[in-house]
């Protein structure tokens, strides 16, 4: 089975921050996250497939680069996206497809935007998700925070299901590269 991981909008500036907003919640525990994935998509031969949105940091400068603690290896394909859905007007599902990917991991920023709307968009284009439920992250919002916006979305992610494809949570700790969705079928 032929995979990869999608690490969305892990961004310096939306990872650590600016004047108009926070950090993300435990930023230093979700590039640790980033990279131990990172290592387990090379020790599996999985494509790594990183996404950044333009409107951060003016979609310019060292804010609009992938977050300097993250170590991008050289093979890894970079893809920008105007969009919430990463998937919208950008090349990845031609990517995906071309590349006969079934298993797509997904993780970054932020949890109840961009993530959420991976997750949902790829199990309704014929792809098995696992997302990685200690590597995506956010902000507080008027009404919850974080953790509990976190901890919902990985409570109605996991099982996730369009018919034939559907996601599952799991930790950085798991074999995520071993997947598990046949189980359930």
């Amino acid at each position: 089975m032929k995979q990869a991981v999608l690490i969305i909008d892990v961004q310096q500036e939306l990872v650590d921050g600016n004047n108009e907003e926070k950090s993300v919640y435990k930023k230093e525990a979700l590039l640790d996250h980033v990279n131990l994935v990172i290592n387990k998509a090379l020790e599996s031969r999985a494509l790594i497939v990183f996404m950044r949105d333009t409107d951060v940091a003016d979609g310019k400068g060292s804010g609009f680069q992938i977050h300097p603690k993250v170590k991008v290896p050289a093979t890894a394909k970079i893809f920008d996206k105007a969009a919430t859905n990463s998937f919208y007007g950008t090349p990845l599902m031609g990517f995906l497809k071309d590349n006969e990917i079934e298993h797509l991991v997904i993780m970054g920023c932020k949890t109840e935007h961009c993530i959420d709307t991976a997750v949902r968009t790829a199990t309704v284009n014929h792809l098995d998700v696992t997302l990685v439920g200690d590597g995506h992250s956010t902000t507080d919002s008027s009404t919850l925070s974080a953790d509990k916006i976190i901890s919902h979305h990985n409570e109605i992610l996991h099982g996730h299901y369009n018919v034939d494809h559907f996601s599952v949570v799991r930790t950085t700790q798991e074999h995520l590269f071993q997947p598990i969705h046949d189980n359930y079928r």
